[in-house]
């Protein structure tokens, strides 16, 4: 299993995180370590990017919401 904090480095992490509002983001883990995050969509409101995330197609898709400040 992938262990999120060894798979994605906080450079990664820190370029992903929204000022506000909440990114939503895939990890891919056949990219080298440093690119393997990217960005699928920018949301205003939780609800909208959980949705969102709950409605991939892809169960293989590895997936993670960022969260900026209120």
């Amino acid at each position: 299993m992938f262990n999120l904090s060894e798979d994605v480095t906080s450079d990664e992490k820190k370029a992903l995180t929204p000022e506000s509002g909440f990114n939503l983001c895939g990890i891919n883990y056949f990219e080298p370590l440093g690119s393997r995050l990217y960005l699928i969509e920018h949301y205003d409101k939780y609800q909208d990017a959980l949705k969102a995330k709950k409605e991939r197609e892809n169960p293989n898709e590895y997936l993670i919401l960022y969260n900026g400040s209120p």
